[in-house]
């Protein structure tokens, strides 16, 4: 029996479906970037729509950002992005200041200070070029950087991992923080000086200078945030 030759036209095309991880790495960029606001409300039809995918792998997509607490879920009213209350606040920071505090020590320690470094330098470098543009976002965008570079050196996926949502939160509270020239500049100072510290290997200063930045940080966006509340009522 003389062999038979499969016609490949007879399949059809495959077509790559969203998975629920791209779903949620789509709406995560899109809170991160600021373009779904802290308190919006998300409506399943509206993204499934949006995304081209079916409510299916939509709300296994979405039921990962409520886990990582991007989204919080309100019985009998629906899915909204997480708001900006002083106690969230304090909370996102509590938890950004504990992996990348753990992530400088761990590179430090293992003496990836001096590539790291380089890297943190050339970020603050960039920060400050935005600064003296006047470009805001730019510097706000190069301050998540600096701090993702940071934990990158800690060579640990799973850090690297739980910071990525870490990050998204970040950037929602710089974009609803706001920026001046002087705030910026004062920005670049503190990112310069952490970088400094990871180049001499100083372990200590590093981790202080860390925790006073997110300190202020935090100092700041509860001011705002109880600011708002205090004007929606």
């Amino acid at each position: 029996m003389g062999a038979v030759t499969a016609d490949p036209s007879a399949l059809q095309p495959v077509v790559q479906q969203s998975t629920p991880s791209m779903i949620a790495s789509r709406v995560r960029d899109a809170i991160a970037a600021g373009e779904f606001p802290p308190g919006a409300q998300l409506h399943e039809a509206d993204l499934a729509r949006a995304l081209g995918v079916s409510r299916g792998p939509l709300r296994e997509g979405l039921q990962r950002l409520t886990q990582e607490g991007l989204l919080t879920s309100i019985r009998n009213r629906g899915l909204f992005v997480v708001e900006l209350t002083p106690d969230n606040v304090r909370d996102m920071y509590l938890a950004r200041e504990a992996t990348e505090r753990c992530a400088a020590a761990t590179t430090i320690a293992r003496h990836h200070h001096e590539g790291a470094a380089v890297e943190l330098h050339a970020v603050v470098d960039d920060m400050e070029a935005a600064a003296e543009e006047g470009d805001s976002r730019s510097v706000a965008e190069a301050d998540i950087r600096f701090h993702e570079t940071l934990v990158a050196h800690a060579g640990s996926e799973r850090l690297s991992r739980i910071h990525l949502t870490q990050a998204a939160e970040a950037r929602l509270c710089i974009h609803a923080l706001g920026s001046t020239y002087e705030n910026d500049r004062a920005r670049v100072r503190e990112h310069r000086s952490i970088a400094d510290a990871v180049a001499t290997a100083d372990a200590d200063r590093a981790d202080a200078l860390l925790v006073q930045h997110m300190a202020d940080a935090v100092t700041e966006l509860v001011a705002l945030s109880e600011q708002e509340l205090a004007e929606e009522h």
